[in-house]
């Protein structure tokens, strides 16, 4: 027995080490470190939103979040409608005035607002990304623009608009304050 002593510890070790690994892997990624820059676009009939960038290390491929409340600007019954209503509204065209959408958009749901999102390819090399969400009568408009996939910088931007203080900002300027 006192010869086993060795072996059992050893791949009570061993195990203890595999699932420290396992561990590690299952984790959640750190959030991304997202910094605020300057709005890029010329004034318009709506005041200026915010604007954030996140590196291509960070988020796998550069990335840059526009996003503004449009007050009053929603249809008060129904809401983000359809895709056409993402196209006009969610800003995309700031970036570039040549935005192709890649397919049908999908419903969604940020800081508890219901609309759409929607891929669109731009000049042909970048990504970008719309959407409308609407609280009453009002709008929060978002574009994204990334070097990566659709769905990559679709997914980053989703993560980052979850994030406390992005949806504490929304509804409170979707609010008034």
């Amino acid at each position: 027995m006192m010869r086993a002593w060795p072996v059992i510890a050893a791949m009570f070790m061993a195990l203890g080490g595999l699932s420290a690994v396992a561990g590690y892997e299952m984790a959640q990624p750190q959030a991304a470190q997202w910094r605020e820059i300057a709005w890029p676009f010329p004034r318009d009939g709506w005041p200026a939103g915010r604007a954030f960038r996140c590196s291509a290390a960070e988020c796998g491929g550069d990335v840059e979040v526009y996003l503004r409340p449009k007050l009053g600007f929603c249809n008060c019954d129904s809401g983000v409608a359809d895709d056409d209503e993402v196209d006009r509204v969610a800003d995309v065209d700031m970036i570039s005035p040549r935005f192709v959408p890649r397919k049908a958009g999908d419903v969604v749901d940020v800081a508890d607002m219901p609309g759409r999102i929607r891929a669109y390819d731009l000049d042909g090399h970048r990504t970008a990304i719309g959407i409308a969400v609407s609280h009453r009568c009002d709008l929060m408009a978002v574009a994204a623009q990334g070097s990566g996939d659709a769905d990559g910088v679709q997914r980053v931007t989703l993560r980052f608009l979850e994030s406390q203080e992005i949806t504490k900002w929304m509804t409170s300027a979707l609010n008034g304050q």
